[in-house]
């Protein structure tokens, strides 16, 4: 495992992250999880994201007893906060209220002290973003989360949010944006932004939920029990990739593969991490073999050569467009 800053700031993280969207708490056995946890361990990963919306908040809680008796200090782990939590109109937003309370609820349920960053898992247009972040001010500097970051926020407001956080002297350091070889909408607007403002990209989907494997084929239906088929794992999500069109330029990406000696996978992940804003790469897994086949990404350089012929595959239907966004409900 190979490691990187996060942006600019000098808390390291693992290329590759574990991340559990949708799988700790509802897509999973709680046994299969704990052991995808372990692989993960046993692979290199020290970086962990989650957030307190997953599973209805019992992912934070499948997580906090995978990790369990390990060393703190040799783990980052990270949470978001945003998405409703409760029934009550206070149990959701960036409100100050909403955020002090599920701060305490996300640590309790990680059995840790502190959050190595704490993330605003949306921007929130219903409260003003000096409350929220005079807010996170409070909670770093309580010592309950030492970095800050923002999720799927566009380039403008990360800006403002950045000239906040310096003004409260405060480390908003990271940005958690969707990417992969099929998504490419930070590239125009947001990787910029934040190479200028030294904050880092913590980028999930970059397998496209499995679509990049290549385990989907044009014309025929998906393989029973993968996640296109479970509604409750992100099918309404993987829909938007699951064309002919799509499904058939994934296929022309094989020899690209095995010209450079990896898998499907391990390719994907590899092309996301040849951006130099990219800090890490958020896997998720149902199965210990789908970890240790993934981290093997890590530290794969892929040649111009390559990453051309790449794009000659996918530029005709790779999304670029900035103001292109996927339904919230259907988003990490």
């Amino acid at each position: 495992m190979e490691f990187r800053h996060l942006g600019r700031s000098g808390l390291m993280v693992s290329e590759i992250s574990y991340g559990n969207w949708i799988t700790h708490g509802s897509q999973v056995e709680e046994e299969a999880a704990l052991s995808c946890v372990r692989a993960a361990l046993d692979t290199g990963i020290t970086t962990f994201d989650t957030a307190d919306v997953y599973a209805g908040t019992r992912a934070e809680a499948v997580l906090g007893r995978a990790l369990r008796g390990q060393r703190r200090e040799g783990l980052e782990i990270f949470t978001k906060v945003f998405w409703p939590t409760g029934p009550g109109p206070n149990d959701r937003s960036l409100s100050r209220k909403h955020i002090m309370e599920s701060i305490n609820g996300s640590l309790r349920r990680l059995q840790t002290d502190y959050v190595d960053l704490y993330q605003a898992h949306r921007f929130d247009h219903s409260t003003p973003l000096e409350e929220t972040m005079e807010a996170f001010a409070d909670v770093v500097r309580s010592g309950k989360a030492l970095y800050i970051g923002v999720s799927e926020w566009n380039a403008a407001q990360i800006r403002a949010g950045y000239e906040l956080a310096r003004e409260l002297r405060i480390p908003l350091v990271s940005n958690q944006p969707q990417y992969s070889m099929l998504w490419r909408v930070i590239e125009t607007e947001v990787v910029p932004t934040s190479e200028e403002l030294g904050i880092g990209q913590i980028v999930w989907s970059p397998i496209a939920q499995g679509v990049l494997t290549g385990k989907y084929l044009p014309g025929q239906a998906p393989p029973a029990g993968s996640r296109a088929t479970d509604e409750k794992s992100g099918a309404a999500f993987i829909k938007q990739f699951m064309t002919d069109e799509v499904l058939g330029a994934v296929q022309r990406l094989k020899p690209l593969a095995d010209q450079a000696g990896v898998t499907m996978a391990q390719l994907a992940i590899a092309w996301v991490l040849q951006n130099p804003n990219v800090s890490s790469a958020i896997v998720g897994a149902t199965r210990p073999e789908q970890v240790h086949d993934n981290v093997k990404a890590s530290g794969v350089r892929l040649d111009e050569g390559l990453l051309k012929a790449i794009d000659e595959v996918l530029d005709p239907i790779t999304e670029r467009d900035a103001a292109q966004t996927v339904s919230p409900a259907h988003r990490p």
